[in-house]
């Protein structure tokens, strides 16, 4: 195992290896990433949220802007996989096969790729990578506008 120091290369090239084993899977059920994102959003409220809550998520978790995730979230309504309740979203029947299946794939490429590293080395860089994306989102922040 070679050993790098820890930089923004470093770990957008984790992300981006981890993402293309994911993107395989996503493609096989009609999935973009950035849907894929809106999913787990979803199912991270229990199957059912306000609209505006899951923009929130969606600009601040891709960083992308209000009228990209309505976007989003209308191609997965138009595509039979969320319904739309007043101002709020959930999960079709469909919709929610489709979140496990997602959800089953990504927990057998974790577990590949994350199960035998010892959780100490885990919890470690679990804190650095927050505090990078902390550091990240408070320039972003200051710097937006």
């Amino acid at each position: 195992m070679s050993s790098s120091p820890l930089t923004g290369q470093v770990i957008g090239r984790a992300h981006y290896a981890t993402r293309a084993l994911l993107e395989r899977q996503l493609t096989r059920v009609g999935l973009t990433f950035p849907q894929s994102i809106a999913l787990n959003g979803l199912a991270a409220e229990g199957g059912a949220a306000a609209r505006a809550d899951l923009v929130t998520r969606l600009t601040d978790g891709l960083k992308i802007d209000a009228p990209a995730a309505e976007a989003l979230l209308a191609d997965l309504v138009g595509a039979g996989l969320l319904r739309e309740d007043a101002d709020s979203l959930a999960f079709t029947d469909a919709g929610d096969a489709v979140r496990r299946e997602i959800a089953d794939a990504t927990a057998a490429i974790t577990g590949r790729l994350y199960g035998d590293i010892p959780a100490a080395d885990l919890a470690v860089a679990g804190r650095v990578l927050t505090l990078v994306r902390e550091r990240a989102d408070a320039e972003l922040a200051a710097t937006s506008g």
